[in-house]
């Protein structure tokens, strides 16, 4: 349906009162009869993976095989591609064990020789393997087709296999620095063009959330949805006080559903850290998966995202720019979301934005800034920031939809964020050094010392270059050389810290590759320093009028310079 399209008055229905259950109003009280069940409350453990998978043996394994099937061809597909630059990596490694075993004994050596043999047996087997999947050459007009043609099938078995592997789409569809630009293409119609379900469902739902007939609650409505995602879908409404709006209406069924897929990749990560323990080595799956389990139970309560976007419209109430809708809580329940309709170009559309006179690339360093501020001053951050939650009014404004996924990070957390964060506009390689060590990408017992200086030489290149500069697949392969070598791991978490900042990664190489991560944060990070330094400063002369000293009480004259000098610096350049 086009945005233009006429709303047409709803037809008159049988008035239904549901469960006869009262409205959420002002005061944020829902009715019992749309309280979701415990099981997103409950902790992912073997106890509640065998409850939900109980009475389902050869459906549950069936279902493992089809997503193992699924997420095991997308992986070989995605391994085969990138193949060249891991190939590179591979030799690099053969070479480095070889030059190692020359001063060793000669077992050691023809292990080394024995390697290196396997390793070009495997080299040529996957080129032999790359002619086959992709019939042709790196480049050619036959792989480009192919991947279009793989690239359709995945997005057809994701949607498939249901709102949770939508949500996987989604979330790589935002991936245009690793993922083939066919794929990338073919994975952003999951955004919002997912098949519907019946609107005679939607609507039925409506009613029996809200406890009144469609007829009482809008004084007209879309007979056809104008956006389609993976929990639910969107109708345009008009209330009887004129306000026009959408309404949100969770798809049927959808916490069983959800429970069931998240058992059974459960089970698929259990069985893979059985067989394959060195795939959990460098990554937390378990952990992630646990985080994922928590945020879309969350998710899927409409009342807690209505809460999430008051909260952010709060946080942002001096930035005129930012937007979130209104929620309209006399017709909201836990299923049922009804919010301001708000019109907009999508950030990633930049022949769209070029057309009302908008500029990709200033949007683009206005997201990034709302997410420095998210992270490291408010603590509480939009967690899924792909472009279908993000759309620029013709007024310039950006607005944020979507709040069913947020992050929260603990007060500990923010400040080792914070101090990462100023080393990185300050290119200070060994203080982020430590950083890395600080906010625990290391195993526990592991010499930092003996870590350092690598990571520092991988930081020391790419703080030096433009977000078009980075190759970000080599880049992975860069430092996979260093996690090969020493145990690094990715802390549970970070799963959707990094998942919104690699989606904002993805939205910049489409819309400004000259971006630059450093010159934009730079202001930010001044004014947000002259901020928090004045508070601890202000704090330390509060304690020394009062008495109330804490620690040794003595003021750190070095802070006090450095805020000063950076208060010359602001006016100067300002």
């Amino acid at each position: 349906m086009s945005a233009q399209q006429a709303l047409i008055p709803v037809s008159a229905r049988s008035a239904k009162n549901g469960n006869g259950n009262a409205l959420a109003g002002p005061d944020d009280k829902v009715s019992p009869s749309s309280v979701k069940s415990d099981l997103g409350s409950l902790p992912l453990t073997d106890e509640l993976v065998a409850e939900i998978l109980k009475g389902r043996g050869l459906r549950g394994w069936l279902r493992l095989a089809q997503v193992a099937r699924v997420l095991g061809l997308f992986t070989l597909y995605l391994f085969l591609d990138t193949y060249e630059i891991r190939a590179d990596f591979n030799r690099r490694m053969v070479e480095r064990i070889r030059d190692e075993a020359k001063a060793k004994s000669l077992t050691a050596r023809l292990k080394a020789r024995f390697k290196e043999l396997m390793s070009v047996a495997f080299d040529r087997l996957v080129r032999l393997l790359r002619l086959i999947v992709f019939r042709g050459g790196e480049g050619s007009d036959r792989k480009q087709a192919r991947l279009g043609k793989q690239a359709t099938w995945l997005s057809k078995s994701l949607i498939g296999l249901g709102p949770t592997f939508i949500k996987i789409g989604q979330a790589l569809g935002t991936r245009a620095d690793l993922l083939p630009l066919a794929y990338v293409k073919e994975l952003s119609t999951l955004q919002d063009q997912v098949p519907p379900f019946s609107t005679a469902d939607a609507f039925a739902r409506i009613e029996a959330e809200l406890g009144r007939s469609l007829q009482q609650c809008y004084a007209e409505i879309d007979s056809e949805p104008v956006a389609s995602a993976s929990l639910g879908q969107v109708y345009r409404a008009r209330l009887s006080s004129g306000e026009e709006v959408a309404v949100k209406v969770q798809r049927p069924d959808l916490e069983r559903i959800i429970g069931f897929d998240i058992a059974i990749l459960y089970r698929l990560v259990k069985l893979t850290n059985r067989f394959f323990p060195r795939a959990n080595e460098n990554a937390d799956w378990e952990g992630m998966l646990r985080e994922f389990h928590n945020t879309i139970f969350e998710e899927m309560d409409y009342v807690k995202e209505g809460r999430n976007a008051d909260r952010f419209r709060y946080n942002f109430r001096t930035w005129r720019v930012i937007r979130v809708p209104r929620i309209y809580w006399s017709h909201t329940s836990h299923r049922v979301l009804t919010l301001e309709f708000i019109r907009g170009t999508k950030v990633t559309d930049v022949e769209g934005l070029r057309a009302r006179r908008l500029s990709a690339v200033k949007v683009n360093r206005l997201l990034v800034r709302t997410y420095l501020k998210q992270l490291l001053e408010d603590g509480f951050f939009h967690a899924d920031p792909h472009p279908g939650n993000l759309l620029v009014m013709d007024t310039g404004h950006l607005a944020f939809f979507d709040f069913g996924m947020v992050g929260r990070i603990t007060p500990r957390l923010q400040s080792q964020m914070i101090d990462a964060f100023f080393h990185v506009v300050a290119r200070d390689v060994h203080g982020l050094g430590q950083d890395i060590i600080n906010l625990n990408f290391l195993k526990p017992g592991v010499d930092p010392e003996t870590v350092r200086p690598v990571v520092e030489s991988l930081f020391k290149l790419y703080l030096n270059l433009k977000l078009g500069e980075v190759k970000f697949k080599e880049l992975t392969y860069d430092l996979a050389e260093v996690v090969y070598e020493y145990p690094f791991r990715l802390p549970a978490n970070f799963t959707y810290i990094m998942r919104a900042l690699m989606t904002l990664e993805g939205i910049g190489i489409v819309t400004d590759p000259e971006f630059s991560f450093f010159e934009t944060a730079k202001p930010y990070a001044k004014e947000f320093m002259l901020r928090r330094e004045g508070r601890m400063f202000r704090r330390l002369i509060l304690d020394k009028i009062t008495g109330r000293e804490n620690g040794n009480g003595s003021i750190e004259w070095s802070r006090v310079w450095k805020l000063t000098k950076m208060a010359a610096q602001m006016y100067l350049q300002g």
